[in-house]
């Protein structure tokens, strides 16, 4: 059954008169609005006024008033209601449907990020086949970052495209850093290379096709990012050195010149690496530098995408070429985690095939602690439950720990400041209820009282944190509770009856 459909978001709605009064969403979610929850937490009502959410879609409101009927704890209730609709809510800054194209914000900063994108998204998927437009959303938004893939396949964030007629917003990070080859900063916010930004194209795109069957987002567009994509792959596995010692570079990436981002070794190429069979990538999904090249879980995810990818292509009758590579390289890196990362059970987060290996984590998905989220194990293998209980542990340099609050953070802002993203990917790695509570509320006791979730909190102060609207985190959040409401629904919901949106 049809539950409705949303608004057609296009430019001009978006320069209305309404829109132009709405307050800024940053500062916004920085002061509690509403009425309170019910809860011992009295958390706000965050969404803003109807007139001023950049994109309506019924299916979404259906779920919210769903699981606020369904949910026992009030807070925890409040959270979702804040939490599910954000990306719709705040982020849509143009959508043409005509044009099939869209231009997704991260939150407060104006760029779109091919990887925050498609988890923004991500919790929206069994809901594209009953509302039409939201479906219709998502195309564009594939639509756009194909073309943006397919110019620019070794960057990451980029800019709204022309048609929007919305400025380029600069980025004081980008000043003074040398990029070859080449960009535009007119279309490329930010042009670190990092393998998770092209699977994150790949997952948003085998999502729409798993939840709508519609293969017409498959244009050239699309087809030309796909080649892109191959073509770093290829550039990417290959070693520091040929067998002559001829120096291989195909991208670099140099800091320093006035720029606020470090600088990058051996003149913009990060450190050697030896062939492994794995993807090298110059940046981790916080944007920082690697230490190695090989980062496991971004290689994991690019094993699982790819075999998705295969599984789209095969189902549509397209590109035979392109599937048989993908799933060559599929298996290719999933057998060269297995032999390279892996030691005495536990995965090392970066690894660079001379037998150098970086155990720790990243909050930042793909990480160590998210593997079973990204398909690529079952949360029961026993490797995963081996770096699990040392990535929660004081034996990983980015787990830290105070009265309130713990998690796994990353050098991206330090060490004693961990992301509400990794307690979200700790309960999607486990089946066992007391973590999973013992998680889920020290999350929810750590929203400095917004009923958001930000990027990173303080293990020494409550009210410190960064981030304020930080939509991904919203989206995972949401998403994780959805994934509750399924596989546990005795633990968070008033009845034991499992919930699935859209069913």
């Amino acid at each position: 059954m049809k539950l409705g459909f949303g608004s057609l978001v296009v430019a001009a709605v978006l320069a209305s008169t309404s829109q132009a009064q709405c307050p800024d969403y940053t500062t916004y979610s920085q002061k509690p609005h509403g009425t309170p929850s019910t809860g011992p937490l009295a958390l706000p009502y965050m969404r803003p006024d109807p007139a001023c959410r950049t994109f309506n879609s019924t299916a979404v409101e259906k779920v919210i008033t769903d699981m606020k009927s369904l949910i026992r704890d009030p807070d925890i209730a409040r959270l979702f209601e804040n939490t599910f609709p954000n990306t719709l809510d705040t982020t849509v800054k143009y959508f043409n449907a005509t044009e099939n194209l869209a231009f997704i914000i991260t939150g407060d900063i104006t760029a779109q990020w091919l990887r925050d994108t498609a988890n923004q998204f991500a919790h929206y998927h069994s809901l594209l086949a009953l509302d039409p437009e939201l479906a219709k959303l998502v195309k564009a938004v594939i639509n756009n970052e194909a073309r943006y893939v397919a110019e620019y396949p070794y960057c990451g964030a980029f800019q709204p495209p022309p048609e929007s007629g919305l400025r380029p917003t600069h980025n004081d990070w980008a000043d003074g850093v040398t990029v070859n080859p080449p960009v535009n900063n007119q279309t490329v916010f930010e042009c670190k290379y990092e393998i998770d930004s092209l699977c994150g194209f790949l997952k948003l795109s085998r999502s729409y096709y798993q939840a709508t069957k519609d293969a017409s987002f498959i244009n050239d567009n699309w087809k030309a990012a796909i080649r892109q994509i191959f073509r770093v792959i290829n550039e990417q596995s290959q070693p520091t050195f040929d067998e002559n010692f001829n120096f291989i570079s195909y991208y670099n990436w140099t800091g320093g010149g006035g720029a606020l981002s470090p600088q990058v070794n051996n003149h913009g190429n990060g450190e050697p690496k030896a062939y492994t069979g794995l993807v090298g990538t110059h940046h981790r999904p916080s944007d920082d530098l690697s230490v190695f090249a090989y980062l496991t879980p971004a290689n994991a995810m690019l094993s699982v995408e790819l075999q998705n990818l295969a599984d789209v292509l095969d189902a549509t009758g397209q590109l035979p070429d392109v599937s048989r590579d993908a799933k060559t390289w599929s298996s290719r890196v999933r057998d060269a985690i297995w032999k390279y990362t892996v030691v005495d059970n536990i995965f090392a987060y970066e690894v660079n095939g001379f037998g150098g290996r970086y155990v720790m984590d990243d909050a930042n998905v793909p990480s160590l602690l998210s593997l079973p989220y990204l398909g690529f194990l079952d949360k029961k293998n026993p490797a995963y439950v081996a770096t699990r209980k040392l990535l929660l542990s004081a034996k990983n340099p980015y787990f830290a720990a105070g009265k309130t609050f713990s998690g796994t953070g990353g050098p991206h802002v330090d060490p004693w400041h961990p992301w509400p993203m990794s307690q979200i990917a700790a309960i999607f790695g486990t089946d066992n209820d007391q973590e999973i509570l013992k998680s889920l509320y020290t999350i929810a006791n750590n929203t400095n009282g917004l009923g958001l979730i930000h990027e990173s909190q303080s293990i020494y102060k409550s009210t410190e944190y960064t981030r304020p609207w930080f939509a991904w985190a919203n989206s995972y959040f949401a998403e994780m509770i959805l994934d509750l409401a399924d596989r546990k629904p005795g633990l968070i919901l008033k009845t034991n009856k499992s919930y699935k949106p859209g069913q």
